[in-house]
């Protein structure tokens, strides 16, 4: 198990395979369940529990996610250090039913539930096979009062269809998938946009809702960004494929990019001539053709390439090339 600073969001594993088979259970239920979660752990359906799990912390905000056999948690009360909130998500492996206090509920995959630490509850998985899951931690004192009313969503199914709840997931999912660390400017704004979020799906205040509104474009671009990144290389990566993708319209789009002070063209033109830098700098790609790298960061015309690298560096590929092979 790797430790994590709850400082930046640097990720925490867990995995019940680096346990020997007759230790499994007891490593995930001392290690895990009853140290950080606070819970009583049982296997369902007579299988061993296996689990593969990551744990990421800010203040005020925990992520959980992994895979999970069957299991039956019961949430131990009276050691709970905290009082705050947990939004629970089944993603994928059937669901799961949850209680709180006498309020039961069953999520299918996509739907999400607020659950609260404090309150008996219990937590079971619905079917015999493994179940992919996603934990929210949240502060209540930070998310009570974006709420409406807490006490009428315990346990009360939030739709996979709702679009503050996919909004959330995705961002979470690109959260997950960070490798860096957070400085502690980006890890406040994590915490405002998660918390907005959160409170969009479960019921916010009036003014919580208009609050949240720029937490809503913050997350929306940090997914088109992401989206980007992954599809650097498209040449035909536009604003309307990117609209489409992320349901929402072409000029809501370059609203966001107009928001953070930048076009998509700018931002999209300014990766892809980093990416091709980078490219032409590594030894590994000296076998690569500049034509090559061109077309591998996304550009389809070469002449453009090469005039828009020489305005933006100051030099040419092919200055950039003969400088790491040392060749005047």
């Amino acid at each position: 198990m790797q430790n994590c600073d709850t400082n930046d969001f640097s990720a925490m594993h867990f995995s019940t395979d680096a346990f020997p088979e007759r230790d499994r259970q007891e490593a995930f239920c001392e290690i895990v369940a009853r140290s950080l979660l606070k819970l009583d752990v049982t296997p369902l359906h007579d299988q061993p529990l296996a689990a593969t799990m990551s744990f990421r912390a800010l203040p005020g905000l925990g992520l959980s996610t992994g895979r999970l056999s069957p299991i039956h948690c019961r949430h131990l009360v009276t050691q709970a250090d905290d009082d705050d909130f947990v939004l629970v998500v089944s993603w994928t492996g059937g669901g799961c039913s949850v209680l709180q206090g006498d309020q039961e509920t069953e999520l299918h995959n996509g739907q999400a539930t607020l659950t609260a630490n404090g309150v008996r509850g219990e937590i079971w998985g619905a079917s015999s096979t493994a179940c992919d899951y996603l934990n929210l931690r949240l502060s209540r004192s930070l998310l009570e009062p974006r709420l409406s009313d807490f006490s009428a969503a315990l346990a009360r199914p939030i739709g996979a269809d709702n679009p503050a709840l996919r909004l959330l997931l995705g961002y979470c999912r690109i959260l997950n998938d960070e490798k860096a660390g957070l400085t502690p400017e980006l890890g406040s704004a994590v915490i405002t946009h998660v918390l907005d979020l959160a409170a969009l799906a479960i019921g916010a205040t009036r003014d919580g809702t208009e609050i949240a509104r720029r937490s809503v474009a913050a997350a929306r671009l940090h997914a088109v960004k992401a989206d980007i990144c992954a599809h650097l290389a498209d040449c035909k990566l536009s604003v309307a494929v990117l609209a489409a993708r992320h349901r929402v319209t072409p000029r809501y789009i370059h609203r966001l990019f107009e928001l953070d002070g930048t076009t998509f063209s700018e931002f999209v033109l300014t990766l892809r001539l980093r990416h091709a830098d980078r490219m032409l700098r590594d030894a590994h790609f000296l076998d690569c053709t500049i034509s090559t790298i061109a077309f591998d960061c996304g550009f389809s015309d070469l002449s453009y390439f090469n005039r828009t690298f020489k305005r933006f560096y100051n030099a040419t590929p092919s200055d950039i090339r003969r400088t790491v092979r040392g060749t005047d």
